[in-house]
């Protein structure tokens, strides 16, 4: 099969450009292709998944292990003849500026995958040589097989960049983008999901595969490309042995879409059967729900209507007041306050169960790594255990979080976050489970024996 890493030298290359104007390319040939995103971010996979029809996968080898990370590449792609996995801002840039934890360039040495390096050519001559060869260098297991310019003025100005870099680097410069070739990608921003899944963009990325044909080589990209199978022989996602058959109610819709699929996919091998419901469309808890998830998105884009959606509220709101275990994540937890108030000010009356209320703004006011560790009454994380996660926002939450959920330790900042009640673990973070399979065994013990005390078994004698 074909199995790659699209990187760039750095953000704003081109990388989502290319991944998915080649994606629709490749799939113009008949090839079934899987997408990948290095990295937490939910918005780059939205588009792959519009253009393959297959659910794109976040690979981070921050957040998971090298086994967990092989093992969700292999299982998503078994069926796939070409997997792309698109880099996270330049190709060595992660974690820390020390080391390669969490790059593309980690990622690609963890899953045996070849490199296509895009590198914006515009304005230079030679001196893009000396850009790829310094990528090279770094780090010997870098396996660059292949190089595309960006942002070229001319084709002469393709044969100048190509005859330098494959002079000097020892590599096929495959193909390139003039300036203007296609038309500015929209701005990738939290409210162009919904847009991106009903298919608004689809001419869009016609016309990105379009100018890549004519300016890519695709037969020998996939000729370059070409990878081993990743052989795993049993993973965290296979159905454990301890199965523990609960029904979770998941919001899923326009205004909670931000899950990592591989968390859905860790709660059905550990017998968890989901149910989605839609706050959006005034859809109430499933009956049959024993627990509840609130998953991130961007609420305060539909803010208004969640707001007079009163059946969804209540019935969310009767869940926790009854005790059904619920996670709430960034989003989520958003809307489980008392409002939410727009970037004018205007508020909106949300579920209320979390005192205090959430403030948009125009500067980000969170992104980056967490380390979560539990904190005594949390049934999720246990005192002392450990997960790993991202946090990523432009609201502020104004209130007193009397009783914090767990501790949140990133890069500038270690400081206890959250909202936590016996059967609610709110905050911005995202959870990865995949970095701690043993929260979904907690999370599911704590659905039963919810159930347990809400209807104890009478014994007869």
């Amino acid at each position: 099969m074909n199995r790659f890493v699209l990187a760039g030298t750095g953000s704003g290359v081109g990388k989502t450009t290319f991944t998915i104007g080649i994606m629709r390319a490749l799939m113009k040939r008949g090839l079934n292709v899987q997408g990948f995103k290095c990295g937490p971010d939910y918005i780059d996979p939205a588009y792959h998944s519009a253009v393959t029809k297959r659910p794109s996968r976040n690979i981070d080898s921050f957040m998971m292990d090298h086994d967990t990370v092989r093992a969700i590449v292999a299982r998503a792609s078994n069926d796939a003849d070409a997997a792309i996995i698109e880099g996270v801002m330049g190709f060595y840039d992660g974690k820390s500026p020390l080391s390669n934890e969490g790059s593309a360039a980690h990622i690609s040495e963890i899953t045996s995958s070849p490199v296509i390096l895009i590198v914006n050519a515009a304005s230079m001559a030679r001196s893009a040589a000396a850009i790829v060869k310094g990528f090279q260098m770094l780090d010997e297991n870098s396996h660059i097989v292949g190089v595309i310019a960006n942002q070229l003025g001319s084709r002469s100005h393709f044969d100048i960049v190509k005859t330098a870099i494959e002079q000097e680097c020892g590599i096929p410069v495959i193909g390139y983008l003039p300036k203007g070739a296609v038309a500015k990608m929209p701005s990738r921003h939290l409210g162009l999901v919904p847009a991106i899944e009903r298919g608004d963009l689809d001419s869009y990325f016609d016309s990105l595969a379009e100018a890549i044909e004519e300016t890519v080589d695709i037969d020998q990209l996939l000729e370059l490309t070409k990878a081993q199978v990743l052989a795993v022989s049993s993973s965290i996602f296979d159905a454990q042995p301890e199965r523990q058959e609960v029904h979770i109610a998941v919001a899923r819709d326009a205004a909670f879409n931000f899950y990592y699929e591989e968390n859905l996919e860790l709660l059905r091998a550990h017998g968890a059967t989901l149910d989605f419901f839609s706050p959006l469309q005034n859809e109430e808890v499933p009956e049959k729900a024993q627990g509840l998830y609130i998953g991130g998105g961007f609420p305060e884009e539909f803010a208004e209507t969640l707001a007079k959606n009163e059946a969804a509220k209540l019935s969310i709101k009767a869940a926790l007041e009854r005790g059904l275990p619920t996670l709430a994540e960034c989003g989520g937890f958003m809307y489980l306050t008392e409002e939410i108030a727009d970037r004018k000010g205007q508020a909106f009356p949300m579920i209320g169960v979390i005192p205090g209320r959430v403030r948009m703004q125009d500067k980000l006011a969170a992104l980056g790594y967490r380390e979560i560790t539990g904190v005594p009454g949390n049934f999720l994380m246990n005192e002392g255990e450990q997960a790993k996660g991202h946090e990523f926002h432009y609201s502020s939450y104004e209130g007193e979080l009397s009783s914090p959920a767990y501790f949140s330790k990133g890069r500038f900042r270690s400081q206890r976050e959250g909202y936590l009640t016996d059967n609610l673990v709110a905050g911005y973070t995202h959870f990865h489970f995949a970095s701690n399979p043993q929260l979904v065994k907690n999370w599911l013990a704590a659905c039963l024996e919810a159930e347990h005390e809400l209807f104890p078994v009478i014994n007869e004698s």
